[in-house]
């Protein structure tokens, strides 16, 4: 996710602090990993700098004066041509599950082992993310379709794996010769 692509979706509403966009974000977007104000003021910093933001009004407040930032038209542009450009698809093709399946047959560790501990991560990842997409709001469950079709296809791939698993071993044992 672009963090300043946000912050300037965010700003399209209206002006805003630095802590009222920390508090949108994190309200709308950071259910598992929130902003910290730091990341906040320097993704500002440079969105200032590019000229996608500018400083709408200075503040006094208790410690360091309080900017109000709003989003230029050049920010309105920016964000509206992130939202119209579709993501690259990630194919995953050098996935850490299959470098470990790999090493656990060229070191002699069970892959099957490997696969099933994993196997099991997987399941009990799915429980918790489809509990809480019980009780969450339609956001929520949005956020934990996305995540449980991944692990779904991490679960067929693994299936897969494993019902291949000898013949596997047998290329990357006969390619390391």
């Amino acid at each position: 996710m672009s963090i300043g692509h946000t912050l300037l979706g965010l700003l399209e509403a209206g002006p805003r602090h630095g802590y009222d966009l920390k508090r949108a974000f994190d309200e709308k977007f950071g259910h598992d990993r929130p902003l910290h104000y730091g990341q906040v003021y320097s993704t500002m910093a440079r969105l200032l700098k590019n000229g996608l933001v500018e400083v709408d009004a200075v503040e006094p407040g208790e410690g360091p004066e309080r900017k109000r930032y709003a989003i230029t038209g050049a920010g309105v542009t920016d964000v509206e041509r992130w939202l119209t450009s579709p993501e690259k698809p990630e194919p995953y093709l050098q996935s850490t599950l299959y470098t470990k399946v790999v090493l656990a047959l060229l070191t002699g560790r069970s892959a099957t082992d490997l696969l099933d501990t994993q196997r099991a991560e997987h399941l009990r990842l799915m429980r918790e993310l489809t509990r809480r997409k019980k009780g969450g709001d339609l956001a929520d469950q949005l956020i934990c379709d996305h995540a449980l079709f991944h692990l779904e296809a991490d679960l067929r791939w693994l299936e897969l794996t494993a019902a291949r698993l000898d013949q596997l071993a047998e290329t990357v044992r006969g390619a390391a010769r």
